[in-house]
This record gives structure tokens, C-alpha cells and sequence, in this order.
């Protein structure tokens, strides 16, 4: 059972895979650091001897990850807010951040339908 960041990894997942358990991990940082740790990355975690799980701890902590990374993340979204970018406002205003359509997507941003009195469809 390896234990990264407080985080466990899944047991039956080879170890490129099982480092995406990890916030900021991707699939090609994954393999990166199975690389730079000298870990076969198609090895399963619950293969990796203690020395392996060892290397990869110290090769994620050079990397920004989980809490750090989150707190970086939320501290960006809260300055674009401050200063009043289109980006803040669409997040203050909870709608899509990237320039999607809003007419009939975004209902998980936007939330429940609200109806508006006398609207008919139009229809025959």
C-alpha cells in the first residue's frame, strides 16, 4: 500500500496511472517521474518495494501538487475577482469561465431552470 502525499494509491494500477490519484499529476508527469525515480512505470503499486516508494516521494515534492497547488489555484481565481477581469466576473457570477456557450449548456454552472411568466414556445 504506498502512501504519496497522503494520498493512496490505487493498489491494482500501474504506477504512471496510480501517480493521476495525486492532485496536479498527470498522465505524463506520472510517467516523467516514474522515469527520473529509476521506477519500471508498468510496474503495479502493490509491487513497489519500500526503496521505489521512497524515490518516488522525494521525485513528487520537487513537483507543485495537491494542498499547494489547490491553494495556488483558489488564490488565482480570488485576484482575478479583486481586480475585476472577465474572468473574475464569470466566476463571481458563477458561469462558464472559457467561452462556452450558455444558451443550452452550462445547467450545472447555472443551476435550475427558472421559468418566466406568460413565455409561450413557439410551435404551431
Amino acid at each position: 500500500m504506498a502512501r504519496i502525499k497522503n494520498i493512496e494509491l490505487p493498489n491494482e494500477k500501474q504506477t504512471w496511472i496510480g501517480l493521476t490519484a495525486i492532485y496536479g499529476i498527470g498522465k505524463k508527469l506520472g510517467n516523467t517521474i516514474c522515469k527520473n525515480a529509476k521506477v519500471e512505470p508498468m510496474k503495479k503499486v502493490k509491487d513497489l518495494t519500500e526503496a521505489e516508494i521512497i524515490a518516488l516521494r522525494k521525485e513528487v515534492d520537487k513537483h507543485l501538487t495537491e494542498g499547494d497547488l489547490r491553494r495556488d489555484v483558489q488564490m488565482n481565481i480570488k485576484n482575478k475577482m479583486e481586480i475585476g477581469s472577465y474572468q473574475g466576473n464569470r466566476h463571481k457570477k458563477g458561469l462558464p469561465v472559457r467561452g462556452q456557450s450558455t444558451r443550452s449548456n452550462a445547467k450545472t454552472l447555472k443551476g435550475k431552470g427558472k421559468t418566466v411568466a406568460n413565455k409561450k414556445k413557439a410551435g404551431k
